[in-house]
């Protein structure tokens, strides 16, 4: 007899609450300071993300939703949505089994999750990560807007 996995029932259980948010988000929008913050494998099976940013963040990834995003759909295994890098729209979808963490600030809320480990993601269109001698490898999991903005001090 196989012993019953309960952290797998656990993260399942818990991935339905996040699937109950973004729906909630679908529908009803984000509101009264609300917003959260998504960190996924991005090279789990399911998730579709563009090659630049799958080469800046080879393994982990947090998106956050809270003013500007669009199109955000939700299934009962996966969601997807717009989001702006780089002064363009990109849509990005992420399978819930790719989940890392879910976090609402604005409530003090968070959930952690034990993804399984994967080969590869699903993407056709997927270029090589490829290395450059004496780069140092980005090990950040938040994409940061501060480098982009301009230092009113100077």
């Amino acid at each position: 007899m196989s012993k019953i996995d309960y952290q797998s029932l656990l993260d399942n259980a818990l991935k339905s609450v996040v699937k109950d948010a973004l729906i909630h988000a679908q529908f009803n929008g984000l509101g009264d300071g609300t917003h959260f913050f998504i960190t996924f494998k991005t090279r789990a099976p399911g998730v579709v993300l563009p090659d630049f940013l799958r080469i800046r963040y080879p393994d982990l990834m947090t998106i956050v939703l809270q003013y500007s995003y669009n199109n955000l759909h939700v299934s009962d295994k996966e969601f997807g949505v717009q989001l702006t890098f780089d002064g363009r729209p990109f849509f990005i979808r992420v399978p819930f089994s790719a989940l890392v963490e879910f976090k609402d600030p604005s409530v003090d809320f968070m959930l952690s999750f034990h993804p399984k480990g994967a080969a590869a993601a699903d993407n056709d269109m997927e270029l090589p990560l490829e290395e450059k001698p004496g780069s140092v490898p980005d090990k950040g999991r938040v994409v940061s807007l501060d480098e982009f903005r301009k230092n009113k001090n100077k």
